[in-house]
């Protein structure tokens, strides 16, 4: 009886650190950006260049 209470603590063990993980990973991971801006914020952008 204790190996199968055994079992079940590790898979849960387990489980909850692939879960952080995967948190971790989507929290690092973060928006996606555009590889451009759009056309009305090109003259308000940074990179844009001055006249």
């Amino acid at each position: 009886m204790f190996r199968r209470t055994a079992a079940r603590y590790s898979r849960s063990a387990a489980a909850a650190v692939i879960a952080v993980a995967a948190l971790v990973a989507a929290a690092n991971a973060g928006p996606a950006r555009a590889a451009t801006p759009p056309a009305h914020e090109a003259s308000h952008s940074r990179l844009a260049p001055t006249p």
